[in-house]
């Protein structure tokens, strides 16, 4: 098993934390970047710790929970070297792996509950990229303009 990194805003501690769990179960190496309380943190710069967690790490994963797992999405896809994807569902996690090499996956605690969190993350976990005319097609996408850069 690879490595997968977590963090999440305050709204998704206790998920993050059960995630964090199941990833371990299943042998995987976890990296958390918190937070540990519930106390409220910008969930844009939990994504920014995702992001320079995994620079030049290009077969680790990462998982980021936020209260839907939009913004975690939108602040991740940001960085050129993430591909992040809010996925509420077991078919959305294996397609956004298999046909988007999704690297990273965004969960709402407040739209997810925890059993079917545990399940997306193992399903998207065990998914791998199927490649040919999927990646002909990520090859389409621009350069992101953010490079692990840091912001004040």
């Amino acid at each position: 098993m690879g490595t997968v990194h977590f963090a999440s805003d305050h709204a998704a501690v206790a998920l993050r934390l059960e995630l964090v769990e199941r990833a371990e179960a299943l042998g995987w190496n976890v990296v958390d970047y918190g937070p540990e309380t519930n106390d409220s943190i910008d969930y844009p710069d939990q994504a920014q710790k995702l992001a320079q967690g995994m620079l030049g790490a290009s077969e680790d994963l990462g998982v980021l929970v936020c209260g839907t797992g939009i913004g975690m999405s939108m602040a991740a896809n940001r960085f050129d070297h993430l591909r992040a994807a809010a996925v509420s569902d077991l078919f959305s996690a294996a397609a956004t792996r298999a046909h988007n090499n999704a690297n990273v996956l965004c969960m709402g605690a407040r739209t997810v509950g925890p059993g079917l969190a545990a399940e997306i993350l193992t399903t998207f976990l065990a998914t791998s990229f199927e490649g040919g005319r999927h990646q002909r097609r990520l090859d389409k996408f621009p350069a992101g303009l953010i490079r692990g850069d840091t912001h004040d």
